[in-house]
C-alpha cells in the first residue's frame, strides 16, 4: 500500500519560498570548500594516581586532581571516579575544575584515586588567521578573564627587558597590527628556540630560563610566546593537558604537553603550538592558528589557586596531582595516564 499527500497550492508555495530563505542559512552553518571541518578525536581516558609513604603521625592529608573542562574544543563525557575516600569536585579560577579529597587521620596503607572520562576533543582552527576577510563559525564565549591574561605571571614578569625584547623582535619584522606581532613572536620563538630537556633549569616555564639557555620544553617556548605578547598589550593564556600520538591505538602517556592561544578583536582567540612547530619543522605554518586532535586539555592559566584552597602557594600550573599533609606540599604520589582511541571516529 503506498501513502501520498499534497499540499494547496499556495501553502505548497509559502513552503517553497520558507525552504529558499532557510537554505542560506543552513550553507552558512557548513564549512566551505576552503575552511575543511575540524577533525575530530574520540577516546578514553584515565588518569590514576597512588598516595604512599603518609607519615604515621599525620592528621590531616589534601588531595587535589585536576577535572577536565568541556569548552569549544571538546566535550568531556561519562566521568567516573573511584576513590576509598569522599570526594568532591569543585569549581576553580579560569573554568577549571577541582577533584578534592581531605582524609582524617589518615592511614599508612597505600590508596588509589582513578578517575576515567569520555573525550571528543576537535581540531581548534582559526581560518581568520590563513583567510583574513574569512569569518570563522566558531564563537568563543568572552571571557570574563581577559585581563588576567595581559597580567604576569610569577616566573613571566613584564619587566623593563622583557618589554625591550618584544619590541626588538616585532620591529625587525616590521609589525605593527597585533596579529603580525603575534605572528613574529612566534617566529621569533620557534627559530631560535630548541626544543631540548637536557641539563637543569627546563620545564618551569620560566622566561629569564628560556630568553638566556634558548632551550627547554612546551612550558619554556610558550612562557616565552606569552611573556612577549603581553609585553605588548597581547593577551595571551597558557593550557595544559596532555597529548596523544597520531595513531590511533591505546597506551600509557608519559607526560603533559602545554600550547597557547592569543587573542585580538579582528580574529578573537588564535591558537598556537610553538614547541611542536619546533619539534616539527613541516608543520610550523600550520601551529600558528590550529592545535590538532590529538591533545586533552585540563587546566588554564599559572599561578593557580584551588578549590579547597591550598595551604601552600599558587602552583606553577596543574597538570599532576597536588597533596598536603597538615597543611605541607606532600611529594608521595605515584600517577599513570593512559588513554584509549574509540573504535570507530
Amino acid at each position: 500500500m503506498s501513502v501520498s499527500f499534497s499540499l494547496p497550492l499556495p501553502r505548497l508555495f509559502q513552503a517553497a519560498c520558507g525552504l529558499l530563505i532557510l537554505l542560506p542559512m543552513l550553507a552558512s552553518t557548513l564549512p566551505s570548500a576552503d575552511s575543511p571541518a575540524p577533525r575530530v578525536r574520540r577516546f578514553a581516558f584515565e588518569y590514576q594516581t597512588t598516595v604512599h609513604g603518609v607519615p604515621a603521625n599525620a592528621r590531616e592529608l589534601d588531595l587535589w586532581l585536576p577535572v577536565p573542562h568541556a569548552d569549544a574544543s571538546q566535550d568531556i563525557g561519562e566521568l567516573v571516579v573511584d576513590a576509598p575516600y569522599r570526594y568532591e569536585i569543585l569549581a576553580a579560577p579560569y573554568g577549571n575544575r577541582v577533584l578534592h579529597l581531605r582524609v582524617k587521620k589518615p592511614s599508612t596503607t597505600d590508596f588509589t584515586v582513578t578517575m576515567r572520562f569520555q573525550v571528543a576533543r576537535r581540531e581548534h582552527l582559526n581560518p581568520a588567521v590563513r583567510q583574513p576577510a574569512a569569518q570563522s563559525t566558531r564563537i568563543d564565549p568572552a571571557d570574563p578573564n581577559l585581563q588576567r591574561w595581559l597580567a604576569a605571571d610569577g616566573l613571566v614578569p613584564l619587566d623593563d627587558s622583557i618589554r625591550h625584547w618584544a619590541r626588538q623582535v616585532v620591529a625587525q619584522a616590521h609589525a605593527t597590527a597585533p596579529l603580525d606581532q603575534a605572528r613574529a613572536i612566534y617566529n621569533h620563538v620557534v627559530s631560535t628556540v630548541k626544543y631540548d630537556k637536557s641539563g637543569q633549569g627546563w620545564g618551569r616555564g620560566d622566561i629569564y630560563y628560556a630568553c638566556d639557555a634558548r632551550r627547554g620544553n612546551c612550558t619554556d617556548f610558550h612562557a616565552l610566546f606569552i611573556g612577549y605578547c603581553r609585553a605588548l598589550g597581547i593577551p595571551a593564556r597558557f593550557s595544559i593537558g596532555f597529548p596523544l600520538p597520531p595513531e590511533r591505538g591505546a597506551g600509557e602517556v608519559k607526560g603533559y604537553h602545554c600550547w597557547a592561544e592569543f587573542y585580538t578583536p579582528a580574529t578573537g582567540w588564535v591558537p598556537i603550538d610553538a614547541s611542536e612547530a619546533a619539534k616539527n619543522p613541516d608543520k610550523r605554518e600550520y601551529f600558528f592558528g590550529a592545535h590538532d586532535e590529538n591533545r586533552v586539555e585540563f587546566t588554564r592559566g599559572r599561578d593557580l589557586m584551588l578549590a579547597p584552597r591550598q595551604q601552600g602557594g599558587p602552583l606553577n600550573y596543574f597538570i599532576y596531582p597536588y597533596a598536603e599533609v597538615d597543611g605541607q606540599p606532600f611529594t608521595g604520589l605515584a600517577n599513570q595516564f593512559r588513554y584509549h582511541d574509540a573504535t570507530r571516529e
